[in-house]
């Protein structure tokens, strides 16, 4: 049976009256739907509660989902691509609409007037990621190299829930950046021996224990080959990338996932490719103190039977793009979560309530089944204040993450 995840969506005009009843009866919150995302150079590594019969949901040929994406307005770049590939529906009363077509109605209400002033979008997104072994050494782009080709660039950054994590699969390691010394002419050589077998730019790396309840921050040109344990990414609202590795787990990656985000003219231009390279980061000597993430208890969000702990923080280029909490509620505690901007919140452990919403974690769902694990919380909800009870008998855990610059400088620096 095909079932298509944006039958009965609501657009244009009727999206106002709509996104006001839904606001005016979730108190700010929006209820979101699942957002699946396929990846044709992929291998699902089968944590992320997808029925194990709907991991082709999409076909076969568009390969299989190892990816659902969170709070999302940016549209996933897979070739072959339903047209809302990667976007978030909103659910009310049954009718659907895009939370894209919700921010461009209400951005003052929902992400907050100054991201909407600036950005006159939401700019950011999360998602899981979860894959069966390890992906291709790649980078994301620079903001000045995606323009380039009329995109923006993608700072990213990782957290390991252990919730989805009960086991590591086959490479639980992420080889990240480029080991001191290595030169620009190495980094060629693996390019021009790409049609030769494994190119060996693995050989100029170092890879990283992956450790639960851990994460990453990732700055734009620095290469990695993100390993298999299952990954909450939040990450700047774009999908460019440049492989940088030509064979993985025996499976040939085309030239073509290389160049995709760069000029045409410039595809065989083995200088500007490795020029894409942010070269002093990728061999920073002290690549770990740099970028590594241990989560860090916010004292003044939380109390005795519940913890709001930092696990994504830091700048890139001196700019917070990003951020991320995991807040943990204990058995029949309840608290009030002010924050001060909109954030998209997925449950990964218990039932609760969040404001007028259930929270429930699903053990399983079936592709275009709606669940009650995912809530956008809008600027207007989280500055008045939401308050967040558990109501089962095991602790309610939530992942969220928030926009740029929303809080300030009450944030702690990456390597603290």
């Amino acid at each position: 049976m095909n079932i298509a995840l944006d039958e009965g969506l609501v657009k244009g005009d009727s999206v106002a009256s709509l996104l006001d009843s839904a606001l005016d009866a979730g108190g700010g919150l929006l209820r979101l739907t699942p957002t699946w995302v396929p990846r044709s150079f992929l291998h699902p590594g089968r944590r992320i509660k997808l029925h194990p019969g709907d991991y082709y949901r999409f076909g076969a040929d568009r390969g299989g989902i190892d990816e659902r994406w969170f709070g999302s307005t940016t549209e996933a770049a897979n070739e072959g691509r339903v047209w809302h590939e990667g976007l978030s529906f909103c659910l009310f009363e049954g009718k659907k609409f895009l939370l894209k077509d919700a921010v461009e109605e209400a951005g003052a209400r929902l992400i907050g007037s100054a991201i909407a002033d600036k950005y006159n979008r939401w700019p950011v997104y999360s998602k899981f990621f979860d894959n069966m072994g390890p992906i291709p050494h790649h980078m994301h782009q620079s903001f000045e190299d995606a323009k380039l080709v009329g995109q923006e660039g993608k700072p990213e950054s990782y957290y390991f829930p252990p919730q989805l994590n009960n086991v590591d699969n086959n490479f639980a390691y992420t080889f990240m950046g480029l080991e001191p010394g290595t030169t620009k002419e190495d980094v060629r050589k693996c390019l021009e021996n790409w049609n030769a077998g494994d190119n060996g730019i693995l050989d100029l790396s170092r890879a990283y224990r992956l450790k639960r309840g851990t994460g990453w921050l990732i700055p734009p040109g620095v290469l990695h080959a993100p390993g298999s344990l299952c990954t909450y990414e939040p990450q700047w609202g774009s999908d460019v990338f440049g492989m940088y590795q030509s064979i993985v787990e025996g499976r040939y990656v085309p030239w073509s996932l290389l160049v995709k985000d760069m000029p045409e003219e410039k595809h065989q231009d083995l200088d500007f490719i490795v020029g894409q390279l942010d070269w002093e980061r990728n061999v920073d000597t002290h690549f770990k103190n740099s970028n590594y993430l241990e989560p860090i208890r916010d004292e003044a969000n939380s109390g005795d039977k519940f913890e709001d702990l930092w696990i994504v923080y830091g700048t890139v280029d001196k700019q917070q793009l990003f951020s991320a909490k995991e807040l943990t509620i204990q058995p029949g505690a309840k608290c009030v979560l002010n924050d001060p901007g909109a954030s998209s919140w997925i449950t990964v452990q218990g039932k609760g309530k969040m404001g007028a919403l259930n929270l429930q974690t699903p053990a399983m769902i079936h592709f275009g089944e709606n669940t009650e694990d995912e809530v956008f919380i809008s600027h207007e909800a989280a500055t008045n204040g939401v308050q967040i009870e558990n109501t089962g008998s095991e602790p309610l855990v939530g992942l969220r993450y928030f926009g740029p610059d929303v809080h300030g400088n009450n944030i702690p620096k990456a390597g603290s």
